[in-house]
């Protein structure tokens, strides 16, 4: 009589950022949209209306001018992919950076301060990604909520949390706490 051996347990292999990369660059993911790599898994992005879009343009713009002021080396981009190996390659919509130059994407230890913008995406932008960009030494992070009108500013990482975290409504002024500079959010919708 055969004995019955139990089969392990499938769980699928999460991929690594340069995979994903070369599967990006190779034109896999044409036609399906923009995508980003989140927990070692491809996540399609949902389309972007105008609240978001003008909230993204707000943040970027009010960073651009107040980083200049300061006479800063950083720069304020929109949605590019920032490179969290090994399975993370997320593309938030704001990315406070000194090393925008150059191929691929932004590497994690040049950035300042990320920022999703969220309209339909609030619990994972609460959730899931505070824990990865903690993870990775992400230095401060905010998600700007559109629909509740807050910002939530969280800073020092530790492991996988940020030990430090304040809400502000739009409309206020914010100090990155990184970075010498402090923004306006009464224009960012």
């Amino acid at each position: 009589m055969t004995a019955f051996v139990p089969l392990p347990i499938v769980r699928p292999l999460p991929l690594r950022v340069e995979d994903f990369l070369m599967l990006n660059d190779s034109g896999a993911f044409e036609g399906y949209g923009k995508t980003e790599l989140i927990d070692g898994a491809i996540v399609f992005m949902n389309a972007q209306h105008r609240p978001h879009g003008r909230a993204k343009l707000g943040f970027t713009f009010a960073l651009r001018d107040a980083l200049r002021e300061a006479e800063s080396d950083y720069v304020a981009m929109t949605e590019v992919t920032v490179a969290l190996p090994p399975h993370n390659a997320p593309e938030p919509d704001v990315v406070v950076t000194n090393e925008p130059q150059g191929e691929g994407p932004v590497p994690v230890g040049s950035v300042a301060l990320v920022i999703e913008v969220s309209h339909s995406t609030i619990a994972q932008d609460l959730l899931v990604k505070p824990r990865i960009y903690a993870a990775a030494g992400v230095p401060e992070y905010w998600v700007a909520d559109v629909e509740g009108q807050v910002i939530h500013q969280v800073w020092s990482p530790e492991g996988e949390v940020y030990r430090e975290r304040r809400g502000y409504a739009f409309g206020q002024a914010i100090a990155l706490v990184t970075l010498p500079v402090t923004i306006d959010t009464s224009a960012i919708v």
